[in-house]
């Protein structure tokens, strides 16, 4: 089994969430959420912007991490067990554009509803509906910081931050890894 570790965007625009539609060679592959493999170096925060970056050609700009989403599938060669951490992110415009070398055919901003029935992966589906719950929070008190976010994983040899757990946010994360699991 190979262990690996990708980052994204749950990149919202005036209410709408940036979706990427793959088709490879004529197969549906689904809507999905930007997001990619760390690259050497490279820290979680930075490999999110860049995928979304590479991925859309959307400028987008980190409002909190949100948590992570795990899933196993089988690759060319071997098992793959991936990690994704994942980003609110906020735009300042609807432009996008899909990045053909992925085989991406398809880039757009979806409202909330939309998105959620378009997204081919639960997970992802669990993760967009808890960046809205932040995204409305932080819109319904536009003088709110977002929350503290939780402590997120640093790459191997980074300094490690000293968190300073809570109950209530052990408990969410834990429930949402719960019914990402599912």
């Amino acid at each position: 089994m190979i262990e690996t570790t990708s980052c994204g965007g749950v990149v919202i625009h005036k209410g709408k969430v940036l979706l990427l539609y793959k088709n490879q060679n004529g197969k549906y592959m689904g809507w999905v959420l930007p997001k990619g493999t760390v690259e050497d170096k490279e820290s979680f925060r930075q490999t999110a912007l860049r995928e979304v970056r590479e991925e859309t050609r959307a400028f987008a700009k980190i409002q909190k991490y949100i948590g992570k989403t795990h899933y196993t599938f089988r690759g060319n060669e071997d098992i793959i067990n991936k990690t994704v951490h994942w980003y609110l992110m906020s735009s300042e415009s609807f432009h996008c554009k899909p990045q053909q070398e992925e085989f991406f055919a398809d880039a757009g901003f979806y409202k909330k509803h939309e998105a959620f029935h378009l997204l081919k992966f639960y997970d992802e589906k669990q993760i967009v509906l808890k960046a809205y719950e932040e995204y409305d929070r932080m819109r319904a008190n536009p003088n709110l910081k977002p929350r503290a976010r939780k402590t997120e994983a640093r790459p191997t040899g980074a300094r490690q931050p000293q968190a300073r757990p809570t109950q209530i946010k052990q408990t969410q994360n834990k429930q949402i890894e719960k019914e990402v699991l599912l």
